[in-house]
């Protein structure tokens, strides 16, 4: 389990693993390395995708787009594919476990990748109550 937080995030990046094909832009531009590529799909047209560890994501946006001037009307895109959206940490869980990919992927790394979500949402579930 990760350490402790401060502060929740408002929102966590989430990647849609049947929009993501794995080219690792959103890797390469992520501050605090939470986001890893997952290989291996016995899927032929879903060879890899990326995937964020929601427990370390701080929500910076970075893997969405680069941020720029308030007055500047274009938004340099980082997901050529539009895989990666940005949720309210207290909707993770519910996000994460429709979030694509191969039938048993998620059943079978539930413990890694959908019960991590389910703490970001109660913890920011109590801190919204209190």
């Amino acid at each position: 389990m990760a350490k402790k937080r401060k502060k929740l995030p408002k929102e966590v990046a989430i990647i849609n693993a049947d929009n993501c094909t794995g080219c690792e832009a959103c890797l390469e531009v992520c501050p605090v390395d939470c986001i890893e590529k997952v290989a291996g799909s016995t899927i032929p047209v879903l060879q890899s995708w990326c995937e964020i560890d929601v427990e370390r994501c701080v929500g910076c946006e970075v893997c969405v787009h680069i941020p720029g001037k308030k007055s500047n009307p274009y938004e340099l895109l980082v997901c050529p594919w539009d895989a990666i959206e940005m949720v309210p940490t207290i909707n993770a869980a519910e996000i994460v476990a429709a979030k694509g990919g191969p039938p048993d992927y998620l059943h079978d790394n539930w413990e890694r990748v959908v019960e991590p979500a389910i703490r970001m949402s109660e913890l920011a579930a109590e801190q919204a109550a209190g």
